[in-house]
């Protein structure tokens, strides 16, 4: 006749070839994955793959040394040209004489104070770093150029 086996014995069977898998397995899986974060040695070759392609790095520019005061033309040139060759801002141009007539008529002492201090949108010495006797070659240049 046919044994009867009890719900006991398979459940013990069940058991003992779960732990005996789990012991074979287990060492197998735990030493061919190591965690990103315990691999010291890949990580290195890591960061290097995972580099950018390209590297941008701002950097504050040195301002040139001065060597003297610069003269009127080369001033006007770096400095005012920006908006009084093309009118910027309502700036007048280098070239018409009726928008500077009555700047001129105003005196040279009247326009050092404009340059010195800022006109409408012009900034104070048209926001760059000049001294006085500069700012003076400068509004001569400009006014031999406007006349």
């Amino acid at each position: 006749m046919a044994e009867k086996h009890s719900s006991k014995g398979i459940m013990w069977a069940t058991i003992g070839i779960a732990v005996v898998l789990i012991a074979i397995i287990y060492p197998l899986t735990n030493k061919s994955f190591n965690s990103a974060a315990t691999s010291g040695a890949g990580s290195d070759d890591a960061d290097i793959r995972i580099q950018p392609v390209a590297k941008f790095e701002l950097a504050k520019a040195e301002a040139p040394v001065a060597t003297g005061p610069r003269d009127g033309a080369t001033i006007y040139n770096t400095v005012c040209g920006a908006c009084h060759n093309s009118g910027a801002a309502g700036a007048p141009k280098i070239d018409d004489k009726g928008a500077w007539a009555p700047r001129l008529a105003q005196g040279k002492d009247a326009l050092i104070k404009s340059v010195t201090n800022g006109k409408g949108a012009m900034p104070a010495k048209g926001g760059a770093v000049l001294s006085d006797e500069e700012i003076k070659s400068v509004v001569e240049y400009v006014m031999g150029k406007a006349k």
